[in-house]
């Protein structure tokens, strides 16, 4: 059965500082990055810090005098889309703090605390977006599109199980899930809303917005790769979890991403000129398998090896490592991302 997690307490000076496990072991509360069980999560916490970013101080002065000048689809499409970034950063906040509470490993609430830290300013970036573009009403009516959009609460449905069951029970095995869930956050469910904001700046349109978006893109990506080396060293750690059964799960749940982001980029970005959907489907695909890979899978979508919107790149930053076998493989020695090759377009 799998047993529930206890919350970790602050300080147990009679447990080494170095944890024994990720979730469920001991450590005394004492962090030493000089003395990790996972040395190289120090790497993380120093990619991840290095990215500290303020959305005041990006100049939103064009975007003023731009907003009113888009089409009609456009602006819906901005504010629909902000709506949505805002209504899934908030509770990533909260889940990254959630994982922390329960993990065993001192460095690992460092690096979650930092992740839940960003997560919020990503959430600030949303309301100071609208702040400087958008009525009073509209900025109160978008960030109520995540409660009362049918499209929007239907695409959300399996992530507010998936984290309200963790919530409610914090098993090791709903900590998992979680993570799986947090990875689609960070590498997939964004990634329709990020390239329509990267195509009007491709026609010189929200310039101040887009490189709001390439910063928060920018942490996603680095959020996304911690979840998945944290995902992989807890599957290694607890191999009873590392079962076909699982990993046919987190297949179902990809299949299931997939196709919710494209119902709502096909909702959203229907009436957008210049936006091929067809592309856009191909795109989702391609990060659905880039995630997968980052979990330690296979791909699950033929012939996207491929990013087919290349001109994306110019827009946000790369990152490489990624692992392509972890359930498959024979062994079930846990690998580093960073002994690995392969993550590094967008």
């Amino acid at each position: 059965m799998d047993q529930l997690l206890k919350k970790v307490t602050v300080l147990e000076p009679e447990n080494p500082n170095k944890s024994t496990a990720l979730f469920g072991g001991k450590a005394s509360g004492i962090l030493n990055w000089n003395d990790l069980a996972y040395p190289h999560f120090y790497d993380f916490r120093e990619q991840i810090r290095s990215l500290f970013w303020r959305a005041s101080e990006v100049d939103m002065t064009h975007d003023i005098k731009q907003f009113p000048e888009l089409s009609p689809a456009e602006r819906n499409a901005f504010l629909k889309i902000i709506g949505l970034l805002a209504t899934l950063d908030g509770p990533q906040t909260d889940i990254a703090l959630r994982i922390a509470h329960y993990s065993t490993d001192p460095s690992v609430k460092a690096i979650m605390a930092t992740i839940a830290d960003q997560e919020s300013e990503h959430n600030h970036s949303y309301a100071y977006v609208l702040s400087s573009v958008a009525t009073y009403d509209q900025q109160i009516e978008t960030f109520e599109y995540g409660r009362k959009d049918p499209v929007l609460l239907k695409r959300n449905e399996r992530i507010k199980q998936v984290y309200n069951e963790f919530a409610s029970r914090p098993t090791l095995l709903n900590v998992l899930k979680a993570m799986v869930y947090s990875a689609l956050l960070e590498g997939l469910f964004f990634y329709s809303g990020f390239a329509f904001f990267y195509h009007l700046a491709r026609h010189q349109k929200m310039v101040g917005t887009s490189t709001m978006i390439s910063y928060i893109n920018r942490d996603e990506l680095q959020h996304g790769r911690f979840i998945g080396e944290l995902f992989r060293a807890t599957l290694a750690e607890h191999p009873e979890h590392n079962t076909e059964e699982f990993a046919g799960w987190v297949y179902d749940q990809f299949r299931h991403a997939v196709e919710q982001e494209t119902t709502w980029s096909r909702y959203i970005l229907q009436d957008i000129e210049g936006i091929d959907l067809g592309e856009m489907e191909g795109y989702i695909q391609y990060r659905a398998n880039k995630m997968l890979r980052l979990l330690g899978l296979s791909d699950l979508y033929e012939n996207r090896t491929e990013n087919p919107m290349k001109w994306i790149r110019a827009y946000a930053d790369n990152f490489d490592g990624t692992k392509t076998d972890f359930f498959e493989q024979k062994s079930r020695q846990y690998v580093k991302v960073g002994d690995l090759n392969g993550f590094d377009e967008l």
